[in-house]
């Protein structure tokens, strides 16, 4: 086995130990076979609400394993994050937002490690209301697209479990396979629309050679189209990091997508016509992925 996929399923039996735990995940890259030697590992902690994880011991947990303290072995920018706003590096639940609800930035035995709670109650919400077609968009740090709640649907779908004595996962892994057809249209008729919008409304800052907002809508822009192709060839997708390069695997994709996207926001330009020549550049892929969808849906 995996050296750090080893150490993965030592922990996931550690935190299973734990009062209030219920299932531990192994998330991420690492879930879908596309890790890195120097990937995080992503542990994903799935609580009921009316029980949630006993603080105490998750936090005397990490201090054995980081081996020598959570506070000398917790990466510096996790650090100062917490240094005025936690008692420790492990959180309390919803210490981060209701989406990515609280954990903790480890390292473990030479290796990143991410534990990252999720209320099992939500999940379960979130996934019906998903399979209905109703996808909510939420600020969340270190998401620039911002938080899908679709992300939840692809965790569960990508998750390995490596701790789950109840069977919480089977019956989530059936509600997102197949991929849910009204989540599909959901996806592509908001961020269709969005792409374009995002084009639009940043001509205008373009002839003013404004960069900053330019810049943003071009990102935004890409960031819809890369949904909106995930979404027409039922593929889930839970980061934006990674997100471009994988559309070279995707069946249906405009040609050369990806590079043109990145060559794009590489450089999008100083001055209007620069920006205005990286805007039309955009608006043309944006068309190329719409015309895609079309062969299924005319209103497209």
């Amino acid at each position: 086995m995996d050296e750090a996929l080893d150490m993965a399923a030592r922990v996931a039996a550690r935190l299973g130990a734990i009062p209030g735990v219920v299932a531990v995940v192994l998330g991420g890259s690492r879930a879908r076979g596309a890790g890195h030697p120097d990937s995080d590992v992503d542990l994903g902690i799935y609580y009921e609400p009316e029980s949630p994880p006993d603080l105490a011991a998750l936090r005397a947990l990490a201090r054995e394993l980081c081996a020598g303290g959570a506070e000398g072995d917790v990466a510096p920018l996790a650090r100062e994050l917490h240094a005025s706003a936690a008692e420790d590096v492990v959180t309390p639940p919803g210490a981060w937002g209701p989406w990515i609800n609280g954990g903790a930035w480890l390292e473990i035995e030479g290796h990143r490690v991410d534990w990252l709670y999720r209320d099992l109650a939500r999940v379960r919400r979130v996934i019906e209301e998903c399979r209905a077609g109703q996808v909510t968009c939420d600020y969340q740090p270190g998401h620039p697209h911002g938080f899908l709640s679709a992300n939840y649907l692809a965790d569960v779908h990508d998750c390995r479990p490596l701790f789950d004595p109840e069977g919480a996962f089977a019956p989530l892994k059936a509600l997102v396979t197949p991929y849910p057809p009204a989540l599909r249209r959901a996806l592509l008729d908001r961020f269709l629309w969005e792409s374009g919008f995002a084009i639009d409304t940043a001509k205008k800052a373009g002839r003013r050679g404004d960069v900053f907002y330019v810049s943003g809508c071009l990102f935004r822009a890409a960031a819809c189209l890369v949904q909106a192709l995930f979404a027409l060839n039922e593929r889930y997708l839970s980061n934006e990091k990674g997100a471009l390069p994988r559309t070279r695997s995707l069946s249906r994709c405009p040609e050369g997508f990806a590079d043109r996207v990145e060559a794009t926001l590489a450089a999008p330009g100083e001055g209007a016509e620069a920006l205005l020549a990286s805007l039309g550049r955009m608006e043309l892929i944006a068309r190329e992925v719409r015309d895609l969808c079309r062969r299924d849906e005319p209103s497209w």
